[in-house]
């Protein structure tokens, strides 16, 4: 089995400024696995959009929509989703105020409408395509994993209104919505427990709101030097930005390469 399991946010921590792996990221991911280490994906996004990072890094093994979908070794072994019924409620209260709603699950995504400049820019801060319109119908008849309300200013008030989710302001333009007390924590602790990954010391990379809970959760936790303050706080080891090396100076300082 694997000697120690490292955990890795995307954007704005394993990713450059262009969303990619770098040569420099993916040899010390190479690295990693010559030393019976196994990196692993822990992500917001969700794994149809993972194609070509999947390839450039060579990861097998991934927690993605915040933790309510698993892979591990190129095979699903766990996934969380959210009531359909009460994905009806929150894009009403959505649509009343004027925000969209994206839905994801691990095959693809929609949009409740393209009217919503906010919309636009959070795709566009990350280097996304802004999915295709879907209707009620779609969210009934598929699974949905995770989703993102667009708006600035109104965390408190889905909150409050929906105590039965999860969210996290992942960006200045969208809160990212999982299942009630979900997140890269409980998506963790699944892939151990289905994968009998237990006893191995945990590393975790990460720089955002929703890495919080996973940086909790691991024995060694790194942010990014780019990360919020408020994550920070949660660092074992603060390496440099995610555009300068620290991905691999988060890893030499605990000698995992």
């Amino acid at each position: 089995m694997y000697d120690y399991l490292v955990f890795f946010d995307l954007d704005k921590t394993l990713f450059d400024e262009n969303s990619k792996i770098n040569n420099e990221v993916a040899n010390a991911l190479d690295e990693i696995r010559n030393n019976n280490g196994l990196p692993i994906i822990a992500t917001g996004r969700n794994l149809f959009e993972l194609d070509e990072t999947l390839k450039d890094s060579k990861i097998n093994t991934v927690i993605a929509a915040n933790g309510d979908y698993g892979m591990f070794e190129g095979k699903e072994i766990f996934t969380n989703s959210i009531d359909a019924n009460l994905i009806d409620n929150l894009v009403d209260f959505a649509n009343e105020n004027n925000n969209s709603v994206a839905l994801y699950n691990d095959k693809r995504s929609g949009i409740t409408t393209h009217d919503d400049p906010t919309a636009f820019k959070s795709f566009e801060r990350v280097h996304a395509i802004v999915p295709e319109v879907v209707t009620k119908e779609y969210w009934h008849e598929n699974p949905t994993y995770m989703m993102i309300v667009m708006n600035e200013n109104l965390d408190n008030e889905y909150m409050n209104k929906f105590p039965e989710l999860t969210f996290f302001r992942n960006s200045p333009y969208g809160i990212d919505i999982v299942k009630k007390d979900a997140s890269k924590s409980t998506g963790i602790n699944q892939l151990i427990e289905n994968a009998n990954l237990q006893g191995i010391p945990t590393y975790a990379f990460g720089d955002g709101n929703n890495d919080i809970p996973m940086l909790n959760y691991v024995d060694h936790a790194v942010v990014m030097g780019n990360g919020l303050d408020e994550v920070k706080k949660y660092a074992e080891f603060i390496t440099t930005d995610h555009t300068d090396h620290g991905i691999v100076n988060g890893l030499k300082h605990f000698d995992l390469i």
